[in-house]
């Protein structure tokens, strides 16, 4: 089962963060990716259309932090990566990797939004 989690922001959007477990392609291992949409289900729907079916948000265990929620409203996409630490269950430690458009873990474009 994935971590994750989700904050609200004060102009009714909301950040989702999920830790996924290491199936997904090139061997990169665990990944941390955060999501930004109008609410919970559209971030999960946008995964989901990504190929990522069987993504769930069960609780809020690991919510994204501050500079995670900054990350992804900076980015174009509203959509980023990054693998995350071993062991990493209430969220990431810092890290010293950058945050990665979610079109270079899966390999394909992926239309911004606007």
């Amino acid at each position: 089962m994935a971590a994750g989690g989700f904050c609200k922001l004060p102009n009714g959007t909301v950040v989702v963060a999920l830790n996924l477990p290491g199936t997904v392609p090139d061997g990169i291992g665990q990944v941390r990716v955060l999501v930004h949409a109008r609410n919970r289900a559209r971030a999960l729907t946008r995964l989901r259309n990504l190929g990522l079916r069987s993504v769930y948000l069960r609780g809020n265990a690991a919510p994204p932090t501050p500079d995670e929620v900054t990350a992804v409203l900076h980015h174009p996409d509203g959509l980023v990566w990054r693998t995350a630490p071993a062991g990493s269950v209430g969220g990431p430690e810092p890290a010293m990797e950058l945050w990665h458009p979610i079109r270079a873990l899966l390999g394909r474009p992926v239309a911004v939004r606007r």
